[in-house]
C-alpha cells in the first residue's frame, strides 16, 4: 500500500514533479468528463518512463472490459473505482488490485459499511478503501473535505481495513487531517494545482514533504 499519491496527473512533467517530490504513486484519470482525463498515449508514456511510482487508473463506471484492454495497452499497477460500481465489479476485476472509492455522505460510513461486507461475502476484498467527499454530481477533484475527526476510528466493522484519506487536502491542512483521521495514507488532486490537470511541482513537493512527515508521526505513535 502506498502512502501518498498526486491524482489526476495529466503530463509527463507533472508525473516526473510528483516522483522528484518523493510520492509513491500518481493517478491517471480515464473518465472522459473529468478536466484531469488524461490522453492514453500520455498515460503509456508515463508509465514506461517512471517505474518506481505506483500508477492507479482511476475509472468511473467504466466496463470491466474496457479497463482490462487498457490496463494491457498502457500498463499501470492497480485500478481505483470512483463511481458507482457495486462489488461483482470487483469480483470481476480479480486479477488487479483495487483501491475502492467512496464520496461519502454519512458520518457513520453506513454505505462502506454494507459494501466491505458484500465484498467479504464474495471473498473478493478490495486492497484498499479511499474515503472521499461528497459532492452531488461530481466524482471527486472537488476540493471538498471530510469532517476527519469523525473518521477515527473507523466503525468496528472496518478495523484493519487499509484506506486511503482524500478530499481537499494541502500542504497546509494535511498534517492537521492525518493527525485527526489517521488514515494509512493521503490522495490529492485539485489541492496542488494552478489550473484543474495541471500540477504545482512546489505544491506537489510541499504536499509530500507535509504527509510524510505527518504518517510517521503516526506511525511512531502508541496506538
Amino acid at each position: 500500500m502506498f502512502q501518498v499519491k498526486i491524482c489526476g496527473i495529466t503530463s509527463l512533467a507533472d508525473a516526473q514533479a510528483a516522483a522528484d517530490a518523493g510520492a509513491d504513486a500518481i493517478g491517471l484519470n480515464f473518465y472522459a468528463d473529468s478536466p484531469r482525463f488524461v490522453q492514453q498515449e500520455t498515460a503509456r508514456e508515463i508509465c514506461q518512463q517512471l517505474p518506481q511510482l505506483i500508477k492507479v487508473a482511476v475509472f468511473v463506471n467504466e466496463t470491466v472490459t474496457t479497463i482490462g484492454q487498457l490496463a494491457q495497452q498502457i500498463g499501470f499497477d492497480a485500478i481505483q473505482l470512483h463511481g458507482d460500481e457495486p462489488p461483482q465489479t470487483i469480483a470481476e476485476l480479480s486479477d488487479f488490485k483495487v483501491i475502492r472509492a467512496f464520496r461519502c455522505q454519512e458520518p457513520a460510513l453506513q454505505t462502506v459499511q454494507q459494501y466491505w461486507q458484500q465484498c467479504q461475502q464474495l471473498a473478493t476484498l478490495p486492497e484498499a478503501i479511499l474515503l472521499d467527499a461528497h459532492a452531488p454530481g461530481q466524482y471527486g477533484g472537488t476540493g471538498h473535505s471530510l469532517d476527519w475527526h469523525q473518521l477515527h476510528p473507523l466503525p468496528p466493522s472496518l478495523e484493519g481495513v487499509p484506506w486511503l484519506l482524500a478530499g481537499g487536502l494541502t500542504a497546509t491542512n494535511v498534517a492537521e487531517a492525518i493527525g485527526a483521521a489517521q488514515p494509512h495514507g493521503v490522495d490529492t488532486a485539485s489541492g496542488v494545482e494552478i489550473q484543474p490537470g495541471q500540477k504545482d511541482p512546489l505544491q506537489v513537493a510541499q504536499f509530500v514533504q507535509a504527509a510524510r512527515a505527518a504518517l510517521s508521526l503516526n506511525d511512531s505513535e502508541p496506538s
